[in-house]
């Protein structure tokens, strides 16, 4: 496993933070999303985030190659002890193990930040995500059909969650 580390995200990696998710915006497949996103939409995202949410890096050998995502599920009260996460990585840095490190630390703070029910949402064309999420203990607990279109196409999202 190459050396790494990961971290609290910073205002500092938001210009990179933007550039791995245009990567997945652009390529497709991972995202509902279809517009990129400036390093200022992150900046904006991480000031209003609760003292429960957050991004983390993942730096390889110095160089952020990935993050990951802590935020609300809803800000309804009755659902203060769920949360979503999210993982992304720069592509030629994927099967690596890098996610699945990503998202044990994304875990570790869901711990520490008292959530209980962790969801993942992955477009159901996304087999290796959903297989790394199962591999750390999600199960899948339905398919939403046609819940998203983009260029025309409708797509499936799996949800798929984690009750620690």
């Amino acid at each position: 496993m190459p050396d790494y580390t990961i971290r609290k995200a910073t205002a500092n990696d938001c210009q990179v933070i933007a550039s791995i998710n245009n990567e997945h915006i652009l390529a497709g497949g991972s995202s509902m999303v279809t517009s990129t996103r400036s390093a200022a939409y992150f900046e904006a995202m991480m000031r209003n985030f609760s003292d429960r949410e957050l991004i983390e890096c993942l730096e390889l050998d110095g160089e952020v190659v990935g993050f990951g995502l802590i935020k609300r599920y809803s800000d309804r009260e009755g659902y203060q002890t769920s949360c979503e996460t999210a993982i992304y990585l720069r592509s030629h840095k994927v099967r690596m193990g890098l996610g699945t490190k990503m998202k044990l630390s994304l875990i570790e703070r869901c711990k520490e930040f008292g959530y209980h029910h962790l969801v993942a949402k992955i477009v159901a064309s996304n087999k290796a995500s959903i297989a790394y999420n199962l591999k750390l203990g999600y199960e899948v607990v339905g398919v939403q059909k046609e819940i998203g279109n983009i260029d025309g196409k409708w797509l499936d999202v799996t949800i798929m969650q984690l009750i620690l």
